[in-house]
């Protein structure tokens, strides 16, 4: 939800390559599955509300799109590049890999977490968003977000998760936090963001209105859900 005063820096996150050559080619060739990881996190940054609308002009063209079947099959041959592949992948599920070119994510739950007490753990509604005030949070008090999302057919690229927070119509706040690359799996992902402090004081409590968002690189959206929450004196 993004309510720290101090601005932060996302942290970049590299890995080493195992050979230049090889990560030339992958990089050539296989521009999907060329990546720093299968999972990397960074913390929360202040964005403009439409942080993902008008940079399809920017946009990067990456060459032709292939199945992570197809990525997988090729270069066979070539046992290093082959073990590169494993080693980027992981514990890959091969009943996960379909045969479309498009990465499904399923967000399936946010759990809110605070020190000393009970998680609060949040359903992501199917199709409608939540009725009514979603979830309150305490005022002055310490939380994070843990998300818990599945991914399948294909490698996502550049998960990312964005929120907008609005009190009596006004922007308070908007935030962006880069998940990473996943490969699919059976078994879901949990990703935690990083601690924050709710605000505090008269002006502070109340209901706020929110939008949330998890896009890729390719701005495909696979959640945009909107909600309401409430700042009290006290976790209710």
């Amino acid at each position: 939800m993004g309510f720290n005063e101090e601005e932060r820096d996302d942290r970049e996150v590299s890995e080493s390559k195992t050979a230049s050559n090889e990560g030339n080619y992958l990089e050539e060739h296989h521009p999907k599955i060329y990546t720093n990881g299968t999972e990397s996190s960074f913390c929360l940054t202040e964005v403009d509300d439409d942080d993902d609308g008008g940079g399809e002009g920017r946009k990067l063209e990456l060459g032709p799109r292939r199945t992570l079947k197809e990525q997988l099959e090729k270069d066979k041959e070539d046992e290093s590049l082959m073990r590169w592949k494993e080693q980027l992948l992981g514990t890959l599920d091969f009943m996960s890999i379909g045969e479309n070119l498009e990465p499904d994510v399923k967000i399936l739950s946010l759990a809110i977490k605070s020190p000393g007490r009970p998680d609060i753990l949040l359903s992501i509604p199917e199709k409608e968003s939540p009725k009514g005030s979603w979830f309150t949070l305490k005022e002055g008090s310490k939380y994070s977000l843990q998300f818990t999302f599945l991914v399948s057919n294909n490698l996502v690229s550049g998960l990312k998760y964005t929120n907008t927070v609005w009190k009596t119509g006004v922007k308070v706040d908007s935030s962006k936090e880069m998940m990473g690359t996943f490969s699919p799996k059976a078994e879901p992902y949990t990703h935690e963001i990083c601690e924050e402090t709710t605000p505090s004081g008269m002006f502070a409590r109340g209901n706020y209105s929110a939008r949330s968002k998890f896009t890729d690189d390719d701005s495909k959206c696979y959640l945009e859900i909107n909600y309401s929450f409430d700042i009290r004196r006290e976790w209710q």
